[in-house]
């Protein structure tokens, strides 16, 4: 790989499995692999558990200053700490999710997380994936993908992922893929949208393995651009 970082940014809406795709290409190129969603995930269960109203911007602010987030890479994937507690299985409640997609709209928290992201990101060699890497995190990356779907595909994957263990119903899963669509699209900061000179991938009718390959030969070829 060359001396300069090299970064890949994937953004996306709800369930369009950024995740996913971004735990194997980090695998595939080498990459260190920053779940950024964990990290609102993280401060979000942070809120519940002190009490704090995901609406009120003024006191999640306030819980910042103590507040420590660290993500340690391993095979699996990464284990996130919060404060320095493991909390990785903590955080894919899905209380703790829907809390997250809650605490993300407010500016004071993202202008927070987006510092704490450039941050493990600045040395490069990582695959970063959310709601805003490409516009606002790293705007110069060298691959910028927005993989998308339908909200229905999306509400459908997210409700065969969650399992009949969940109780969850699948209308009201894809309501609430709708719902986060709605505030991570229209909020004032980073609105969800793809960068300009990103490359959009829609999954609606791929597979995983298509989707793979779609993006492992984008940055395939940028790799041997440089």
């Amino acid at each position: 790989m060359s001396q300069r970082p090299f970064i890949v940014a994937i953004d996306g809406p709800a369930g369009a499995g950024k995740s996913t795709l971004a735990s194997l290409l980090a695998k595939r190129f080498g990459l260190l692999n920053l779940e950024t969603g964990a990290m609102y995930r993280a401060f979000a269960l942070k809120a519940l558990e002190s009490g704090v109203s995901c609406e009120d911007g003024p006191a999640l602010q306030s819980l910042t200053p103590t507040t420590s987030i660290r993500l340690q890479p391993e095979a699996s994937g990464n284990r996130v700490f919060l404060d320095d507690r493991d909390v990785t299985s903590r955080i894919r409640d899905e209380k703790v999710t829907q809390a997250a997609s809650r605490v993300s709209v407010h500016p004071p928290i993202r202008t927070w997380m987006v510092d704490m992201q450039r941050q493990l990101g600045a040395s490069g060699g990582v695959v970063m994936e959310g709601r805003d890497i490409g516009t606002e995190v790293f705007p110069s990356a060298d691959v910028k993908i927005f993989l998308d779907a339908s909200p229905e595909m999306r509400g459908e994957r997210r409700f065969q992922q969650l399992g009949p263990s969940s109780n969850a119903q699948a209308e009201a899963v894809l309501r609430e893929i709708k719902e986060r669509d709605e505030r991570d699209r229209t909020r004032v900061q980073s609105p969800l949208r793809p960068a300009p000179d990103a490359v959009v991938i829609d999954s609606t009718m791929l597979s995983l393995d298509e989707v793979v390959a779609r993006a492992e030969a984008i940055i395939t070829e940028r790799l041997a651009a440089r």
